[in-house]
């Protein structure tokens, strides 16, 4: 009987026991998951926990989650110093520049200047053109992979989008021939201003490496989930090797460095696109031309 007591006693400590520790592991479990709620939510606070009412593992994610908020915040305050320094760049530049090219132009009216002074004069204009080009290229640029500019994809019509492409007067300067195949009339999700700046980069492109007596189109397929804008010329062409670098910044092919340009367009225009959940692809061989296809959601 004393035995079968012992025993009764026993098996009735071990379940309380095991209660007791459910109910622990219950209590730490959570308030980790309390603490890695409000972390995610952005409500994270030191008043909302203690180290003397937590256990060791709470302790040690408290400040972990600590060292955390801290590092956020620090980030918060880079990304606001690089949006000032940024905005002052682009405040500081834009003057200076504009005006040595209006500076420049005036001086090339002038009736008495001499022949090389007048080349001098054209070669300063040149150059302040390729500078204004460039501090635009990098603000843009730096904007667009810090966060400051935002794309804003809603529904919009492809055609609206292509027609508004400004390309025929140049292709036709250049002798090439410029055709737009729009399509079917469709829709997809796309911020218009932004997109049409990166299919803007990739058809002066087209038109760029394009000779004279060639042709750059415009077309468009549908699918199911996305609509492809495919920019097709008949330029030099990309190598295999190339195709993988020509998306990286200030990357410029050896074939084209007596081109205008400083190899930044192609990177925007897969920032753009990528951005608002689409991508680009490229298919080309030296000596054939090249396909870019854009691919928006629809």
């Amino acid at each position: 009987m004393m035995w079968d007591m012992i025993l009764i006693a026993a098996c009735t400590a071990c379940v309380l026991s095991a209660v007791l520790m459910y109910v622990r592991t219950s209590r730490i479990l959570s308030g980790i998951e309390k603490m890695l709620d409000d972390a995610v939510n952005g409500t994270f606070s030191e008043e909302h926990f203690t180290e003397g009412r937590l256990s060791r593992l709470e302790a040690q994610m408290y400040r972990f989650l600590s060292a955390q908020r801290v590092a956020l915040s620090q980030t918060h305050a880079e990304h606001d110093s690089i949006k000032t320094l940024i905005s002052d760049i682009s405040h500081q530049t834009k003057t200076p520049v504009a005006n040595i090219l209006l500076y420049t132009q005036l001086l090339r009216e002038v009736p008495e200047l001499c022949g090389q002074a007048e080349k001098i004069a054209e070669q300063i204009e040149g150059q302040a053109g390729k500078l204004h080009f460039l501090l635009d290229a990098l603000i843009k640029t730096s904007r667009l992979e810090n966060g400051i500019v935002h794309v804003a994809p809603k529904d919009n019509r492809v055609r609206a989008l292509l027609e508004a492409l400004d390309f025929a007067d140049t292709a036709e300067q250049k002798g090439v021939s410029y055709q737009l195949e729009p399509g079917p009339e469709v829709s997809a999700v796309f911020d218009f201003k932004w997109t049409l700046e990166a299919l803007s980069n990739i058809v002066d492109n087209a038109v760029k490496y394009t000779p004279a007596g060639g042709k750059v189109t415009v077309r468009v397929r549908v699918y199911e989930m996305f609509v492809c804008i495919d920019v097709a010329d008949e330029g030099i062409g990309i190598s295999e090797e190339e195709s993988a670098k020509i998306f990286t910044r200030f990357y410029r092919s050896p074939r084209v460095y007596d081109e205008k340009g400083v190899g930044i367009g192609l990177y925007v225009a897969r920032e753009i696109v990528r951005q608002q959940g689409g991508y680009i692809r490229v298919r080309s061989a030296v000596g054939e031309g090249a396909v870019f296809s854009v691919f928006l959601q629809r």
